[in-house]
């Protein structure tokens, strides 16, 4: 019997992620070294009270059935992060839905905002899951380029008319991934305006508003209107290693709020109770945590900026997410650079091209090592020579 594959799935295709894993996996069986930069996964454990709470709650019987929902505890934790945090005021019961891990919320937002053939503005270079639900709803993507020039923020001028009346969505990301660029209060009343004259709902990933260095994030929900064009969405995920657990939250517009609340009715049963009761403690915690964690990633940004410039590779110090973005030196695509690292240097890098076609040129570098293993990298990298070589193409 022929099994065929649904015409929707031709936008998964084998990407380059694929690519290189495999070629990561043949080195490391073979004994090599490698130093794995290319994925945003963080290497360090939650805090003890996050791994206790889960424990306890998974020695409790009462806590095996269905979710749902948020539970009451993490949604009013939701609203008191916001209010100590951002100076937000969330109603627990209206504006917030819990999300099985940020990835699951934006996939599936499009499917209850978008009509086949409707636009998603969404920026490129930008996270992968993006394209993903624009593809699951039928919709049609607008890129609008991060370029370095503009700070990496995107251009609203430059939108034709006839896509912006056609547009439902518009995805912004920042701290970004890959690009860890910071947008300012007058960047989020730009779009708002903008948003409100073509009512497009806004979607804000803020999923690295934890990780920053020298200036603090500004939440969207944090500007005049915000709540009246979009949501943003937040995950545990990275601001307290919780990535296995698969728990974040939309919050913003209540009547977004209810289609996403509506839709997952349909498609699944909730977060495990005690990962959420861990993570509205996490959400609630007082005790320093997050910000010995930024700290810990600071010091790796820095060491890993420093031995990159010694080594001769001159990269841009983010301030904030968890990535660096470095341009190519050498004129080299993003995908023959990465292979090459990997083959050369033994170091996993992921090509910039991997994130949309005005990421060429970059490849993102994560921080998910030690400040000892950033710095033999960079050595590494240096000693390969590839830094140096042009392109083989």
């Amino acid at each position: 019997m022929k099994i065929s594959m649904a015409e929707r799935m031709e936008a998964f295709g084998e990407s380059v992620f694929a690519e290189l894993s495999r070629m990561k996996k043949a080195k490391i069986s073979a004994g090599e070294d490698v130093i794995d930069l290319s994925i945003g996964s963080p290497d360090l454990p939650p805090p003890l009270f996050i791994r206790e709470a889960i424990a306890e709650g998974a020695l409790d019987s009462t806590q095996y059935g269905y979710s749902l929902a948020g539970t009451e505890s993490f949604c009013n934790a939701v609203s008191s992060y916001y209010q100590n945090n951002h100076g937000v005021y969330i109603d627990p019961k209206e504006q917030c839905s819990l999300l099985i891990g940020s990835q699951e919320g934006l996939v599936h937002l499009p499917l209850a905002l978008c009509s086949t053939g409707d636009y998603i503005l969404m920026p490129d270079p930008g996270y992968t899951a993006y394209a993903a639900g624009a593809a699951l709803a039928g919709a049609k993507i607008y890129s609008m380029p991060l370029m370095k020039e503009k700070q990496f923020l995107p251009d609203f001028s430059e939108i034709p008319e006839e896509i912006r009346k056609k547009a439902r969505m518009m995805i912004l990301n920042f701290p970004g991934n890959p690009v860890p660029g910071l947008a300012n209060e007058a960047f989020f009343r730009e779009a708002i305006e903008f948003a409100k004259k073509y009512e497009i709902v806004i979607l804000h990933d803020f999923a690295y508003s934890e990780l920053y260095f020298e200036e603090k994030p500004v939440s969207f929900l944090a500007v005049e209107g915000a709540f009246e064009t979009g949501i943003e969405m937040n995950s545990l995920s990275k601001s307290f290693n919780m990535a296995g657990c698969r728990i974040a939250y939309a919050a913003g517009n209540e009547d977004i709020i209810r289609m996403i609340s509506d839709l997952k009715s349909h498609l699944d049963y909730g977060v495990f109770h005690p990962i959420q009761t861990a993570a509205a403690r996490a959400l609630e915690d007082q005790s320093g945590f997050l910000a010995e964690s930024r700290e810990v990633y600071r010091k790796r940004r820095d060491a890993l900026v420093e031995s990159l410039r010694e080594a001769g590779w001159d990269v841009d110090s983010p301030k904030g997410s968890m990535f660096l973005w470095a341009e190519i030196p050498n004129g080299t695509s993003s995908r023959e650079f990465s292979i090459r690292m990997l083959e050369e240097a033994g170091v996993a890098v992921t090509p910039g091209s991997a994130f949309g076609a005005a990421g060429e040129g970059f490849v993102r570098i994560a921080l998910v090592q030690p400040e000892g293993r950033l710095r033999q990298a960079a050595r590494k990298i240096s000693s390969s020579g590839i830094l140096k070589k042009k392109s083989t193409a």
